[in-house]
């Protein structure tokens, strides 16, 4: 029995009950409604990829198809290859890219989150207050200003364009030195005292007790890399530079005739979708784990 329910007369106790049945019942209804509201926009993207062209030209659709066709898939790789684009390639291009741009996110988090969590130097909380004064400026002035300096280097249509600009991020670097923080100081005093060097404590020590909240900023960072639009959209013009993004819209852009091509473009989107979840679904763990960890302190 709960502790509550000891001081309470046999009317209150079912009274509270009640309360406590309903109120467990409308917090299980609102997390379905909201649940329904993520998962049935998905099921319609993946019923649509599997419709047949003249069931989409239909006024009314049912909400099951009435074939399922599951070779639009390989028709939407085909439609792809039509328009002079490689839908491989597009994979492999936002593969590479998350890649590079989360190894340099890591790199430049990891470094700067130990300074600024353990190292003493000169205007080092002026600084981190700076750092996190850049969080309040709107993402449209920095693309502004890196789509200019891009030009002027001449890096169009290149990896470096792609993934220079996003190889660090303040919020990971103000995510992860809240991890480092809650390491207490006095190991590494005493790391010090033992003659241990900067960089052999923070690999030995403060990357192993930050484990998780690194692997959360990992997952987060490709995750960011693979859906980005906006940035590929501006510097990768030509059809072997494309990410998922920015070559769906160009290779399924509208046609004169789109229900001919809407179940290849929900099937192409199903591709780019499928592997992002499955991968937070198998990770899940890691990213809670990491955000639990990583309380405000300091």
């Amino acid at each position: 029995m709960h502790e509550t329910e000891l001081f309470m007369s046999e009317t209150e106790l079912k009274k509270y009950r009640v309360k406590k049945t309903l109120f467990t019942i409308l917090v299980y209804a609102f997390l379905i409604a909201v649940a329904l509201f993520i998962l049935i926009p998905f099921y319609w993207m993946v019923a649509t990829a599997l419709r047949s062209t003249n069931e989409l030209a239909e006024t009314r659709i049912s909400f099951f198809p009435k074939e399922w066709l599951w070779e639009n898939f390989l028709g939407a790789i085909v439609y792809a290859a039509d328009r002079g684009s490689n839908f491989l390639r597009i994979y492999l291009n936002t593969i590479l890219v998350g890649l590079l741009t989360t190894i340099g996110t890591l790199f430049t988090t990891v470094f700067a989150s130990f300074a600024f969590a353990r190292l003493n130097f000169k205007f080092k909380n002026g600084l981190f207050s700076l750092l996190l004064a850049t969080m309040m400026i709107p993402g449209e002035i920095f693309i502004i200003s890196n789509y200019t300096t891009v030009i002027q280097f001449g890096m169009i249509n290149t990896y470096w364009a792609l993934v220079l600009p996003f190889a660090t991020s303040v919020f990971y670097i103000f995510f992860l030195r809240q991890t480092f923080m809650q390491i207490p100081n006095e190991l590494y005093l005493a790391a010090k005292v033992d003659g241990t060097g900067d960089f052999k404590y923070l690999f030995r020590v403060m990357i192993p007790m930050a484990k998780s909240t690194i692997t959360t900023i990992t997952i987060l960072s490709m995750m960011g890399a693979w859906n980005a639009f906006i940035w590929p959209n501006l510097v990768a013009k030509k059809p072997t530079m494309y990410l998922v993004s920015n070559g769906l819209l160009t290779i399924f852009k509208a046609t004169d005739d789109t229900s001919t091509i809407i179940n290849f473009q929900m099937a192409a989107a199903t591709l780019v979708t499928v592997p992002l979840i499955i991968v937070f679904i198998i990770l899940r763990k890691y990213i809670m784990r990491g955000v639990s960890r990583s309380g405000i302190k300091g």
